[in-house]
């Protein structure tokens, strides 16, 4: 178990051996989703988004620049919808 505290700014610091675990590195973005049990879970965004974008394809024929197109378009929403809501209070259920 590791433990970090937030700041004033509502900031916090990844304990290292989470980022040694998600391949977290200085200027990554993290996302933050919530499970249908109400568990807030985090993830490095780039790994994210390559899982999303491999659930996503269901023609194995794709070529490589069009994986690599579907990756940014998610990776794009994620930013935006990062900035729409970076006003919001996060709220964790227990």
């Amino acid at each position: 178990m590791n433990l970090a505290k937030v700041s004033s700014n509502g900031q916090i610091t990844v304990p290292v051996e989470i980022r040694r675990k998600l391949n977290i590195k200085e200027g990554d973005k993290i996302i933050f989703w919530e499970k249908p049990d109400g568990e807030i879970v985090l993830q490095n965004s780039s790994v994210f988004a390559v899982r999303q974008a491999q659930n996503n394809l269901s023609d194995i024929n794709r070529s490589e620049d069009e994986i690599l197109q579907d990756v940014m378009d998610i990776r794009s929403r994620m930013v935006r919808q990062n900035r729409n809501e970076d006003n919001e209070t996060l709220v964790a259920r227990p």
